[in-house]
């Protein structure tokens, strides 16, 4: 599926070993997730992951953690540069937020959109330059891949098996091929992956 303005659609998530993107306590079990997010690897990672996106695409839970965690950081002196560099982004960013539930916008240059995510994204990518990304929304992030709509594929592999929790890949996802356009391994064994869809 080509687009009018080739706006590509950029997806990224931590994932163990085992695909899962938490752990068996839930969603905010993120205990194989978090040390290795927080590593060298895992820095220049988030931010080759925002690098050319001009749109994030996001589900109301992530957008409420993001945006109640992200903002202070952009202003904090003494964090990461590559931590306050996707903060800065993301405050600034044009945010599109799939919900059912809000009805009054809470964050700066953000529009709250209550329609599937397929339509929502042919919206996007009829206008405007730039990528899209989607952060660390697994349910949008899952969506898309059903729909195929999913152009570039950031993953971030912890070298941990959960044994249990939510999982990316699905049964029942069409077919698809990926080209590997970057690597790089950490020190504790973390992979930051970046996979093109091939069309």
């Amino acid at each position: 599926m080509t687009n009018a303005t080739s706006r590509r659609v950029a997806a990224n998530l931590a994932l163990t070993l085992d695909g899962r993107y938490n752990g068996p306590g839930g969603p905010g079990d993120l205990g194989a997730i978090v040390p290795y997010a927080v590593t060298d690897v895992g820095r220049d990672h988030l931010s080759r992951v925002h690098d050319g996106a001009t749109t994030a695409l996001l589900g109301r839970r992530n957008a409420e953690g993001f945006l109640g965690f992200w903002p202070p950081v952009a202003a904090d002196e003494n964090a990461d540069p590559r931590d306050r560099g996707y903060a800065k982004w993301l405050v600034d960013v044009e945010k599109v937020v799939l919900t059912s539930t809000l009805s009054e916008v809470p964050w700066d240059r953000t529009r709250l959109v209550n329609a599937p995510v397929a339509d929502v994204v042919a919206e996007l990518t009829a206008t405007g330059t730039g990528d899209i990304l989607v952060n660390s929304s697994p349910s949008v992030i899952k969506a898309l891949l059903a729909a195929d709509l999913v152009d570039r594929l950031f993953l971030l592999i912890c070298p941990e098996i959960a044994g249990s929790g939510q999982r990316l890949f699905d049964d029942g996802l069409p077919g698809s091929r990926w080209t590997l356009t970057h690597h790089t391994t950490g020190e504790l064994g973390e992979s930051a992956m970046v996979y093109d869809r091939v069309r």
